[in-house]
């Protein structure tokens, strides 16, 4: 894929990148194969943050040339790009979606005319893709939801929602990473800890890897979060190459 894209200057370090305005596949592939080239490129000096179609390069030289590095990285991105195996994971993360987590779950049903159970079942059988990370660190932005479950974000924003606490927003689903305001659709829980700051990689996805929820029981769920707490719980994984 070769796209129009759109480079600004973004303060006085920083350039912005732009795909076409959509939360699409082959956008994400691309805007990945471009960081790979930009980090073979530049192998220090610079941070590099991505979202659904856009990346943000931050230069840690103040005296930049800002229109040099843009014409720089024109040049780069029509590089050819090496074959690369993919190293993505398709990671299964267990979510609890009774009645005393799923809140909101029993709105949604009725709302789209199905029983809590179908709208756990789209749920559950959909393979998101993890787009990028952010507003909270940890926090997975998974494109892929369909379309036949999403649900308006909530016109008055909860004060605080639960750790884990697994939700729908507009086209978009998530994990709470930490216990925080938010305005999504809470449809269940999961007790794994999705960002820690202890480990040499605090957040074990990446953009480019995928997710699939699976639906445990209460005790289940008590049973992995001690595992979690102690330390010793593995996350289910596999290759992923979709």
């Amino acid at each position: 894929m070769t796209a129009n894209l759109n480079y600004k200057i973004f303060g006085d370090t920083s350039i912005l990148i732009e795909w076409e305005p959509v939360i699409a596949k082959d956008v994400l592939r691309d805007v990945l194969a471009f960081i790979s080239k930009i980090e073979a490129t530049y192998i220090s000096g610079i941070q590099v943050t991505t979202a659904y179609n856009s990346l943000l390069i931050v230069f840690d030289d103040f005296k930049v040339n800002l229109s040099k590095e843009i014409e720089n990285l024109k040049q780069i991105y029509l590089q050819k790009s090496k074959k690369i195996h993919s190293n993505n994971t398709l990671w299964k993360i267990p979510v609890c979606y009774e009645d005393e987590f799923g809140i909101d779950l029993k709105e949604i049903a009725a709302e789209k005319n199905r029983t809590v159970n179908e709208i756990i079942e789209v749920h559950t059988k959909t393979v998101y893709t993890v787009y990028f990370i952010g507003f909270l660190p940890g926090f997975l932005y998974l494109g892929g939801l369909p379309e036949e479950i999403t649900m308006p974000r909530k016109a008055t924003p909860r004060l605080k929602v639960e750790k884990g606490s697994v939700a729908i927003g507009g086209n978009q689903t998530g994990v709470y990473p930490v216990e925080s305001p938010g305005g999504w659709n809470i449809i269940g829980n999961s007790p794994l800890t999705f960002f820690d700051v202890t480990k040499d990689v605090p957040c074990f996805a990446k953009a480019g890897d995928a997710i699939q929820f699976y639906s445990v029981p209460k005790k289940k769920y008590n049973d992995i979060k001690t595992l979690v707490n102690a330390g010793v719980f593995q996350i289910e994984s596999e290759d992923y190459n979709g």
